[in-house]
């Protein structure tokens, strides 16, 4: 079965609201950008905050519910219009977080932006603040509303699936030495799975798929042509995966370019690509514009050292805007998809999918690391996306071997489910 099928009829689904998770959630850490008066914060698992403004001073209260911290109570003062910061345990499943204005200063709730795109984390924007506004306390408490969490903008978010992530955590720990980071995500309901989604991990190949998507976002633009020639220069020449390495001056179209860049992980056609669309800053900008986070293009392929960096979510993020017909046209997307198809390491994610099942996917492989990420359509045509790293000692095929586990048992999971619900 191929991949260009796509995707056509998706029923889109109501969101559902996370309630508290039966076991707490660790708060992971925060970070406030005094220019842009947003503070960011997580949590190892999914939570729904409850928010409320106070007066005299004006004081942004917003509560984690079944959240706890693993540290003291912080509190850190800014000389600006948020005075300080204050995280603390409010109760024994509460941590609260306050922001504080400066005297003088003042706020209403339509200007305040609490939003997510994954439960586990959380960004609070205050995006316009009133200066000359009395401090008096007039006693007044007003509610701040939480935006629904929509991931990557177009995909409902449902629920976590604590059980599956529950048997994942008990397959890693049989592992040992391996560091596993992954983000799973039904395209139809938007329940998910997170572990470690959003750490940053070296990209290897895997950053060849953003690459994919602006190319062919400039085709769409009419900037590039697919069937232009481009040229195997000496500059553009590298080590490691593909064969182009050995064929300096011949000249391909960009279409045969992109797709040995994909299926055979051809690192020159890779550094072709990039140097046609004009160099890593343009296409770091372009990922930026996506929504993608941790997606960075440090250096030119063969990144042996492993600078290149992206996350599971924000593989699965992309992944999701190809699956809603986002950034690239009907057109452009077919031929993305059918590229993704013929990917030729098959030894990852595939081989733990049930039979009649498909994938469009790319991999990647460093000495410490091995990735992959797509989207798998299953015989009933309902689609999952998948994004998944994992660390290990060096050539170690023991992650190997968890990747295709962690990939039969989200299978089984998701397709056991959706039998049991008919």
């Amino acid at each position: 079965m191929k991949l260009n099928w796509l995707l056509t009829g998706l029923i889109g689904s109501a969101c559902l609201l996370l309630a508290a998770p039966a076991q707490a959630s660790k708060f992971t850490g925060w970070e406030f950008k005094p220019d842009r008066n947003q503070l960011n914060f997580g949590t190892d698992t999914g939570v729904q905050p409850k928010a409320t403004l106070l007066d005299g001073p004006y004081r942004l209260v917003v509560d984690l519910p079944g959240t706890k911290m693993t540290e003291a109570t912080v509190r850190k003062q800014y000389g600006a219009a948020v005075r300080e910061v204050r995280i603390a345990q409010s109760d024994r499943n509460t941590t609260r977080l306050v922001m504080e204005l400066a005297p003088g200063y003042g706020v209403s709730p339509q200007n305040i932006i609490i939003r997510s795109d994954i439960p586990s984390r959380w960004s609070i924007k205050l995006r316009t603040i009133e200066r000359g506004v009395s401090t008096a306390s007039t006693g007044t408490i007003q509610t701040v509303p939480i935006a629904p969490i929509i991931f990557a903008g177009v995909v409902p978010i449902g629920k976590e699936m604590t059980i599956l992530k529950s048997q994942i955590k008990a397959l890693a720990a049989k592992y040992g030495s391996i560091s596993p980071g992954m983000f799973f995500m039904e395209v139809e309901t938007g329940n998910y799975l997170d572990i470690n989604g959003e750490k940053s991990f070296p990209a290897a190949s895997t950053i060849k798929l953003p690459i994919l998507m602006a190319l062919f976002q400039a085709v769409d633009a009419g900037k590039i042509k697919l069937d232009e020639k481009l040229t195997v220069r000496r500059d553009l020449i590298t080590g490691g995966s593909g064969r182009l390495q050995n064929s300096r001056g011949a000249k391909l179209s960009v279409l045969q370019t992109a797709t040995k860049m994909i299926v055979i992980s051809d690192n020159t056609a890779t550094n072709m690509i990039i140097d046609r669309l004009g160099g890593r800053k343009a296409l770091n900008s372009k990922f930026k514009s996506w929504g993608l986070r941790k997606t960075v293009l440090n250096r030119m392929l063969g990144d042996f050292k492993g600078t290149n960096t992206t996350s599971p979510a924000d593989l699965v993020r992309l992944s999701a805007l190809l699956a809603k017909r986002q950034l690239i046209t009907e057109t452009s997307r077919s031929k993305v998809l059918d590229i993704l198809n013929q990917t030729a390491n098959r030894k990852l994610l595939p081989a733990g999918l049930g039979k009649g099942a498909a994938i469009a996917h790319k991999t990647g492989t460093l000495g410490r690391l091995i990735g992959d990420a797509g989207i798998i359509e299953m015989p009933n045509g309902k689609l999952y996306l998948a994004g998944i790293f994992v660390k290990r000692s060096f050539n170690d095929v023991r992650a190997r071997d968890f990747v295709q586990a962690v990939s039969k048992l989200t299978y089984n999971y998701i397709n056991n489910r959706q039998v049991s619900q008919k």
